[in-house]
């Protein structure tokens, strides 16, 4: 972002981008708490008014998303058990609309493994080696996955660890699993839930907040 902060804390709509996500996920009834992982030299949380929220608790981040979402799962399995359900949101996606976290909840709750939000890729993709184009990908089987995903406490605990001892490319926790031979579910999710990644995005992001509003 070349931002002077963490791009969670970069202000969207006289808010943080961070604050905007957590209260999103705060109106689903159906999540018990979040375990939020940031840095360990975090300076900027405990002075936003939601570090005072009961059902928020802050876990240690990793060096990658996946040792993150690790650390996070290890705090819970205090409070949890290993069969309970888990959601795993960027706080980088703050347009995320309730009504797909519902969505995604009661369509997965049933599965025997777990799932994910997606949208079908609607772009033309091009296979390329050294920018030069190799050839036209079929998009009509792609889907770009999104978070919330979720899955059950115990498996996906053990499929990440796993997979970190094991070296695997972790990307999401989807492909945690899928190396293991799970098959997650995608759930079709809205196009306006972006995550926040060039400086352009913040812009559309308060655009897309607004019109939401």
């Amino acid at each position: 972002m070349g931002a002077n902060c963490p791009k969670q804390y970069l202000t969207l709509l006289g808010k943080t981008v961070l604050e905007h996500t957590l209260e999103r996920l705060l109106l689903v009834p159906e999540i018990a708490g979040i375990y939020l992982a940031l840095g360990a030299n975090d300076g900027y949380w405990n002075e936003l008014p939601l570090a005072q929220n009961n059902r928020i608790h802050r876990v240690t981040g990793g060096a990658e998303r996946c040792n993150s979402v690790l650390n996070a799962l290890q705090q819970i399995q205090d409070k949890a058990s290993p069969s309970d359900w888990v959601l795993v949101h960027d706080a980088a996606r703050p347009c995320i609309h309730v009504q797909s976290i519902l969505h995604l909840i009661a369509q997965v709750k049933h599965h025997p493994v777990g799932g994910i939000l997606g949208v079908p890729v609607s772009d033309t993709l091009k296979r390329a080696n050294d920018f030069v184009i190799d050839s036209t990908v079929d998009r009509s089987v792609l889907w770009q996955a999104q978070t919330p995903q979720m899955f059950r406490l115990g498996l996906l605990h053990d499929c990440v660890l796993r997979g970190l001892v094991e070296g695997k490319l972790i990307t999401d926790e989807s492909s945690a699993l899928e190396a293991y031979g799970y098959q997650p579910l995608i759930v079709q999710g809205r196009s306006d839930n972006i995550k926040i990644t060039r400086p352009e995005d913040l812009a559309i992001a308060a655009m897309l907040l607004q019109q939401q509003i």
